[in-house]
């Protein structure tokens, strides 16, 4: 990752540039187009729109900290729950952004570890799906070749006596 200088954004943007091999203005414009053809970047580009609002978040809460705690100012003593909600709040946000980033980290992991494979994302997450279904759990009593009965459409026939 790039140094911490940088903005949690400009470095969100850096690592889904540089693993797309696009500009993250091209990006933007593709994924909602065709989330089909590569969601994982769909998902990468969801979690640094969430880090748009953060980035935001972050500076509002760093603006209402030095306009609170600003040189030869005494804060009033209401100033003191503003400045720890204010100082609490960008640590959270903070701790979100890098959250963010992480994950966006594992998506590109995990766009990595797919076109390793061979196969394009989608295609993966097809058969992963189609695997899953062939492994559901099969009623009791029913033998291993046979296919499951359909459910009835109509209602339920009532029993008599009591339940439990």
């Amino acid at each position: 990752m790039p140094d911490s200088a940088t903005s949690p954004l400009d470095q969100a943007d850096a690592l889904i540039s540089a693993a797309w091999g696009r500009p993250i203005e091209e990006l933007e414009a593709l994924a909602p187009r065709r989330p089909v053809d590569d969601p994982l970047l769909r998902s990468a580009m969801r979690i640094r729109s969430s880090l748009v609002v953060l980035s935001t978040n972050i500076a509002v809460h760093q603006d209402r900290l030095h306009a609170l705690t600003r040189p030869g100012h005494t804060p009033a003593f209401y100033d003191l729950e503003r400045i720890t909600d204010s100082a609490s709040g960008l640590r959270v946000a903070h701790a979100e952004s890098r959250t963010a980033l992480q994950a966006i980290g594992y998506v590109i992991d995990a766009r990595d570890a797919a076109t390793a494979a061979g196969q394009p994302p989608a295609v993966r997450l097809a058969q992963a799906a189609v695997a899953r279904s062939a492994h559901a759990p099969r009623p009791l009593g029913q033998p291993p070749g046979e296919l499951a009965p359909l459910a009835s459409s109509g209602p339920a026939a009532a029993v008599s006596g009591p339940r439990r």
